[in-house]
């Protein structure tokens, strides 16, 4: 019997697991190939290089936060508890493999790596502005731009203590993130 075709998502669920023992820095591709008993040729068809997996991983953290956006209790909320729940479920997305998401970050920005620390900005801007979509956010011109900017903030500070964080109780790393909203709000109605 033929073995049926290896995904994308095969590829990066074995590399996940795999990073989970060995850590990120040393995953070799050639591991993940060997877990899949495949060939490299097939992990390149899906992924041309290791971060491209990096990649994929906030990927899949997006979708899942598009997803929630769309569920009919958040369109009723407030714009920063949509904002709380959107963040909470990319942040919970990451939570299974919460160690080698923050060893991903730190191997972009290895000082080698200036390449991979250009698209972590641009990765960066791409979920902020995925972030301020699900929530529904209407603002135009000077403010969508200092909202980006606030939001940006939130989003980094948010992020780097949940991977500082990792045995935080969820309520208490929603009272941080909702004092960031409310700090990035103020300084919104400073500025207008």
């Amino acid at each position: 019997m033929k073995k049926p075709p290896t995904t994308a998502t095969q590829i990066l669920d074995a590399a996940l697991q795999l990073a989970d023992v060995c850590g990120w820095e040393r995953l070799h591709l050639f591991d993940v190939a060997a877990r899949l008993d495949v060939g490299l040729d097939v992990i390149a068809a899906h992924y041309r290089e290791k971060d491209q997996l990096v990649e994929a991983w906030f990927d899949r953290a997006d979708r899942a936060m598009l997803a929630r956006s769309a569920a009919a209790d958040l369109a009723p909320l407030e714009p920063a508890k949509r904002l709380e729940e959107l963040l909470v479920t990319w942040l919970d997305s990451l939570a299974a493999h919460r160690a080698v998401t923050g060893q991903m970050l730190l191997y972009k920005l290895e000082p080698a790596h200036l390449h991979l620390q250009v698209l972590g900005l641009l990765r960066i801007s791409r979920t902020v502005q995925w972030w301020r979509e699900g929530a529904r956010r209407e603002s135009r011109h000077l403010q969508r731009i200092a909202e980006e900017s606030l939001l940006t903030g939130v989003y980094l500070r948010s992020f780097i203590h949940w991977l500082r964080h990792p045995e935080e109780d969820p309520a208490e790393f929603r009272a941080f993130l909702r004092r960031q909203l409310r700090c990035a709000a103020l300084q919104m109605l400073l500025r207008q």
